[in-house]
This record gives structure tokens, sequence and C-alpha cells, in this order.
């Protein structure tokens, strides 16, 4: 059974692409898809932001503005949930996808009411473009969403199996946290979720659960209170 009731669900661009590293790995998005339904079934509501890296990483770029670069990246975050959300409903789940500005008919403009309304009629709800504004991460806009949202905790399936007190690729004696309180991340400077976002956690109250997106059952496991990977406490 799970400890929560609405949780939100952060996908790394990077983990959905799978082995490729760009674009998306199918069999990854649908063992994602199906934990999700395992979790929908027991009655847990389920928001989703997905980041843009298996598209775009404009940060690195010397010859585009900023804001441009990152207007880039929100539209890769809008592909991403257009593309995960076909395979939910592949899955057997309904799904919505809101962003903050309007692209079409392909999302709905969000506002808190109409996705209050899509978790209430049992739809896996999807957060894309970002907060719509540049300078902020779609770490920032999962934290926001889930604060808009009130949801339980955050969870981040990431390509690596939590937090770690140094990078394990560059260090091997780089040891992993099991439990770290939040202003710890903030002090250190520990590379969880980026700092605007982690003191918006710290401000809110508002915990994470940090593992790997490639651990079997991971997503199931970590909102039954089972997470293999760091438990950040707010």
């Amino acid at each position: 059974m799970s400890e929560y009731k609405r949780v939100m669900l952060k996908l790394s661009g990077e983990a959905l692409a799978g082995e490729k590293h760009t674009g998306f790995d199918e069999k990854t998005c649908l063992m994602v898809a199906r934990q999700v339904k395992t979790l929908t079934d027991e009655g847990v509501e389920v928001g989703i932001v997905i980041g843009g890296g298996n598209f775009w990483r404009g940060r690195t770029s010397e010859t585009i503005d900023r804001t441009k670069a990152d207007q880039i990246g929100m539209l890769a975050t809008v592909m991403n949930c257009i593309y995960v959300s076909e395979i939910f409903r592949f899955a057997g789940m309904k799904t919505e996808i809101f962003t903050p500005f309007a692209v079409g008919s392909m999302t709905k403009l969000f506002s808190k009411d109409a996705a209050n309304d899509a978790f209430a009629a049992g739809k896996v709800v999807f957060f894309a473009g970002g907060t719509g504004h540049p300078y902020f991460s779609t770490d920032t806009g999962v934290v926001l969403r889930a604060i808009e949202m009130e949801a339980d905790v955050i969870l981040l399936a990431k390509a690596i199996d939590g937090v770690y007190d140094s990078d394990p690729k560059i260090n091997p004696a780089a040891v992993r946290y099991d439990v770290l309180p939040i202003e710890e991340v903030v002090e250190k400077k520990l590379a969880v979720i980026d700092l605007t976002a982690s003191m918006m956690c710290m401000e809110n109250h508002l915990p994470l659960l940090v593992f790997s997106l490639n651990e079997k059952d991971s997503i199931v496991l970590a909102v039954q209170g089972k997470v293999n990977g760091t438990r950040v406490t707010a």
C-alpha cells in the first residue's frame, strides 16, 4: 500500500532515452507506464514532469541567447509529455497535459482547478513547459507544481541511484546518502535539484525521494516506502 495520496514524479529526459541517450527508448517508457498504472490502480494520484535533456541542453550553447535556449528546452518538455502521455494511454490510463502557455489544441492551459478536476477524473496529469519562463529549470518547475497541487512528495527518477557526497563517476569512493535533510542539500550545494528548487522545498517542507529509474519497480517501491536511494527530508 502507498504511503501517499498524491505524488509528483520527475522523469529525466536522459533516463527516458535509455542507452541511446537521445530521443525515446520505448521499452523504458513502457516500463514507467506499467509502474504508474500500478499506482493509479491503487488510488494514488500521479502528476508528472519530464525534463528535456534527451532533446536539448541549451545551457551549454555559447551561440544562442539564454532566453531563446530556455524556450527551446520548454518545447522539448512538451514533446516529451505528449509522447509519454500516449504511451500511458496505450497502457490503459487516461491522461491530461497542461502547459503554462498556449500550445494550440495539443495541451490545456494550466490552472490549479483544471488540474484538480483532471486528478478527480482519474487521470495521470502531465505538467509540461516548465514554469513558462526562462532562467528556471524543470527542477524548479516540478517543485512549483508539487507545491501548488499539494503533492505529498516528489519522486526524482534519475539515471543515478540517489544522492552522493561527491560525483560517483569521478570518485569511486563516493558515498550515497540514505537520508539527507534538505538543509544540508542547500548548505553543501549538493546536486539533487538546483538551488532555487531546493530552497522552495525547504521553505514549503516538501520531501523528495531520489532513486534510479533503471532499477526494477523503483517507482512503485519508492511510493510504498521501500525506496532504494536517498530520502531527502524537509
